[in-house]
């Protein structure tokens, strides 16, 4: 019998808490997303711009080194007869106009577009002066031509290029100048929206959890009631939420019903275990992402602006390849790439205790292997090998062909583990138990894909390190034994 039975009409219309949630979740979600979408496409403009701007200071520097002496000496000795002569120097002045026009296509700067424009036009101009000179025969003539034309062609050259390197080093300086302000005012915003965020969370959540703790305790009254002995139908509870709602009227339906309600709640506390065992293992990448952040902050803070460039990129590629489009299966340089990003952050953080190296056989590049096989073992090597050893530690990721199978390998020189520890992570891998450093996921799952003749081997000294090998087949299709297990 439902509230309606009894009053007619509600006071609330219930709503379900899985919709409030997701309201809640949205409405901070989508903000820090876009925000981290803004601060992502500056970055990489800033970068872009950089590294143009660079390209046009370097190569323009290159070519003001020794055009005007070169051209200016080739004149002299064609113009002289000299027996060092070696021609016309024509092929240089093209090279120069393909160089200006080259800076032409990559240069912003008004200013730097004049002075690069104006090389060109001299450029052209100082060509058609040397066929000039090529069709006068008076020496004289030639000697007054070099002189007007073409040392004065090639000073106004070089001064104009002096001119476009001077407002392109400029704007180098201010694009530096602009990153630095721009991170600083971002960082305010980032900041300001998260205590605005946080502070709207706890009203917002005093409020949820009110409209939960006060029928919830209404319900809890009646539970006790009906635990006591009473069992008669009364009033459902009135409550905002509509799964609190659906209880009390299911407890006042399901009363002559107590015994299958009791089995019932049973398996509700085994689901809810198992969420709370999801909740701790999803907790791994949130606390490496704050990890990661810090230390970017970190970074920019102390001016080291390229390594915090350069983090930032790891960390992109990481959760790049963390989620390849949804695919449990990717190619093993995808999956290469992904432990390359986790290592080149880790070593950020870890930079005096860790080295490592990735050398794997580029034959096997195109090869599929199941998704996040090697970075757990990374994982565990660095923080059950590396950290826990005096001084500087390395990991070494390796993988090759073993006649029809891929084996990847990874090992360190850390503290390693004695022999009846790894007897037990052995042991507890073979059976499929959640016990010795999670290895026991990973070779589960490789085979549940592949078989039971592929897996995951263990080989450990204690005070010398870990080896963990991975064997797995050669495929380069993906097969349907993924989309079985899920199915």
């Amino acid at each position: 019998m439902s509230v309606w039975e009894f009053t007619g009409k509600r006071i609330h219309t219930p709503v379900s808490l899985e919709n409030r949630i997701r309201k809640l979740t949205f409405m901070f979600v989508v903000p820090i997303l876009l925000l981290l979408v803004i601060t992502f496409s500056v970055l990489f403009s800033y970068s872009s711009q950089y590294s143009d701007i660079l390209h046009n200071v370097t190569t323009a520097s290159e070519f003001n080194q020794d055009f005007k002496e070169d051209i200016d000496l080739k004149m002299y000795y064609y113009v002289v007869d000299s027996r060092y002569s070696e021609g016309l120097p024509i092929e240089e002045v093209k090279n120069a106009q393909e160089l200006a026009n080259s800076l032409l296509d990559t240069t912003t700067k008004r200013e730097s577009w004049k002075a690069i424009s104006g090389v060109l036009k001299l450029c052209k101009n100082l060509e058609s002066k040397i066929y000039q000179i090529e069709s006068t025969e008076n020496y004289d003539d030639r000697q007054a031509q070099l002189e007007n034309n073409i040392y004065v062609l090639t000073d106004l050259i070089q001064e104009y290029m002096y001119t476009y390197l001077y407002h392109e080093a400029s704007r180098l300086d201010e694009l530096q100048g602009g990153m630095l302000h721009r991170l600083i005012v971002e960082a305010a915003l980032i900041l300001v929206f998260g205590i605005a965020s946080f502070l709207f969370l706890v009203r917002w959540l005093m409020k949820f959890g009110q409209s939960i703790t006060f029928p919830v305790s209404k319900l809890c009254r009646r539970v006790q009631a009906i635990g006591d002995g009473d069992l008669t139908v009364q009033t459902p509870i009135e409550a905002r939420e509509y799964e609190i709602q659906m209880l009390s009227d299911g407890f006042e339906k399901m009363v002559e019903r107590l015994n299958q309600l009791i089995e019932q709640n049973k398996q509700e506390q085994i689901s809810l275990r198992s969420a709370e065992l999801a909740l701790l293992q999803a907790q791994i990448n949130p606390h490496f992402l704050y990890n990661t952040l810090d230390t970017i902050v970190w970074l920019v803070e102390s001016g080291k602006y390229e390594q915090a460039v350069e983090m930032v990129t790891s960390l992109s590629g990481y959760f790049r390849s963390s989620l390849s489009k949804g695919r449990d299966i990717i190619t093993l340089r995808e999956e290469e790439q992904h432990v390359r990003s986790y290592l080149e952050i880790q070593h950020v953080r870890y930079q005096d205790i860790l080295e490592y190296e990735i050398d794997i056989d580029r034959e096997l590049e195109e090869y599929e292997v199941p998704k996040l096989t090697l970075q757990p073992l990374v994982e565990n090597a660095l923080y059950h090998g590396i950290k826990l050893k005096r001084g500087l530690g390395k990991i070494l990721v390796r993988g090759y062909r073993e006649d029809d199978h891929i084996c990847l390998v990874v090992s360190d020189n850390g503290a390693g583990i004695d022999s009846e520890r790894l007897a037990e992570v052995r042991s507890a891998i073979r059976k499929e138990k959640r016990v010795g450093f999670g290895l026991s996921t990973v070779h589960e799952r490789l085979q549940l894909l592949f078989g039971p003749e592929y897996g995951l081997t263990v080989e450990s000294v204690l005070g010398e390190g870990t080896t963990v090998c991975v064997m797995i087949p050669m495929q380069r299709e993906r097969g349907n034994k993924d989309e079985a297990i899920r199915k």
